[in-house]
């Protein structure tokens, strides 16, 4: 028999790759470029996809080495960063809180004097505020009068009283109609420093034209035997401005009316009020036939549903809100010279809680008219009624006006 040379087939031998490492599947053919055809049941494609062959082993994620801890590095302390971010975050709001403050009581005009005023009641339980809108013009342009109807009447002269009364039983907003009549008493005059006998029967208005604030808050204690703790007014234009800075303020308008004096023209329901608006509602008494007394009650309802709207988080704390506000008010209002911006607030709180329900609002008694079409008070009720607010008690005293 002839025997048959069969021709050698090169062996595969595991061999190392070109300084890539050990691989067993690496042969001398795949290295020299030659394939012998022989498939071990593996299938290898490049990274990209294309062609045949092995991937190197460290283009292949099957070989990626896998990220090892740092030894010695510590696990990140999340407690720590909470601790560290809400220090700062506090620090930031306490910050941006006290420089609004100091900035906002540096705007406050602290201008009456209540040191000057004479033979004063003995404080109560309550803190009383005696709030005025005067008819100011101050600082108003001539197209701004005419805008918001208010003429051009020299000096000032008081728009509307009322005494609001901070109490634990419950807030008390009592109106004080200007013609009310009362007895202007003997005063000191606050400029001048002379002293001034009393004066009989004249309206309750006259009082804040003889003198200014002090013999107002002088007569007002005089006629009621409350002590006034602290005087806010505010003008026309500051009035106005705050209205619009927050941006109008929601009212309900149970019946339509309009006033041609006041600019004064709206339908019944639910409706926001500019600044112009806002003034027109506040001052109209012409039409209607309580006059002042109805007058004083839209001037109580526009002013708890101003503070209501004012005195919420979403003004307070909203810069963009906040400041056109405060900076709109603070540069018309005039305050008493003890009264800091913190007692401004519970002011306005104390109103805003009148509006939630918190208290009552009302004019002060009336039995009847006087003198020169002007209204007189109901003295036994009215003694009832400052008796409840200097002790803290609800009031149960109601008016018929």
């Amino acid at each position: 028999m002839r025997h048959v040379q069969r021709p050698q087939v090169p062996q595969q031998q595991p061999q190392y790759d070109q300084g890539q490492g050990y691989n067993p599947n690496y042969t001398q053919q795949q290295a020299s470029g030659y394939d012998s055809g022989y498939s071990s049941g593996q299938v290898y494609g490049s990274p990209q996809g294309g062609g045949r062959g092995t991937v190197p082993p460290q283009h292949d994620p099957r070989y990626a080495p896998q990220p090892q801890p740092h030894p010695g590095a510590p696990a990140p302390d999340w407690r720590r960063r909470i601790k560290i971010g809400s220090i700062v975050l506090v620090v930031a709001v306490l910050g941006w809180s006290v420089g609004t403050y100091a900035w906002a009581s540096s705007q406050m005009r602290n201008e009456v004097d209540l040191g000057k005023v004479i033979e004063r009641p003995a404080e109560g339980d309550c803190t009383t505020y005696l709030i005025v809108g005067s008819d100011s013009r101050e600082g108003m342009s001539a197209e701004e009068k005419k805008k918001l109807h208010t003429g051009s009447a020299e000096g000032k002269r008081t728009d509307s009283m009322m005494i609001l009364a901070a109490c634990s039983s419950g807030n008390t907003m009592v109106s004080l109609p200007r013609d009310s009549w009362v007895t202007i008493p003997s005063f000191v005059g606050s400029e001048s420093g002379k002293k001034f006998g009393a004066r009989g029967g004249s309206k309750l208005n006259a009082a804040y034209a003889m003198d200014g604030p002090e013999l107002l808050v002088r007569t007002v204690e005089f006629n009621t035997g409350l002590r006034i703790d602290h005087y806010a007014e505010i003008g026309f234009a500051g009035f106005a401005n705050i209205v619009d800075a927050l941006g109008g303020v929601d009212l309900n308008i149970e019946k339509g009316f309009k006033d041609k004096k006041s600019g004064a023209d709206f339908q019944a329901g639910e409706q926001t009020l500019n600044g112009e608006q806002a003034l027109a509602f506040v001052r109209t008494r012409y039409a209607f036939a309580e006059s002042d007394l109805a007058r004083t009650k839209n001037q109580q309802k526009f002013l708890s549903a101003l503070a209501n709207q004012a005195a919420t988080p979403g003004t307070i704390l909203n810069p963009f809100k906040l400041y056109p506000t405060l900076g709109a008010g603070l540069d018309t209002l005039i305050v008493d010279k003890d009264m800091s911006l913190y007692d401004l607030g519970k002011m306005f709180f104390a109103m805003k809680g009148i509006s939630g329900g918190d208290g009552k609002s009302m004019n002060i008694p009336i039995s009847g008219s006087a003198p020169q079409g002007s209204l007189k008070w109901d003295m036994p009720k009215v003694k009832q009624l400052v008796s409840q607010i200097r002790n803290d008690e609800p009031v149960t005293v109601t008016s018929d006006r």
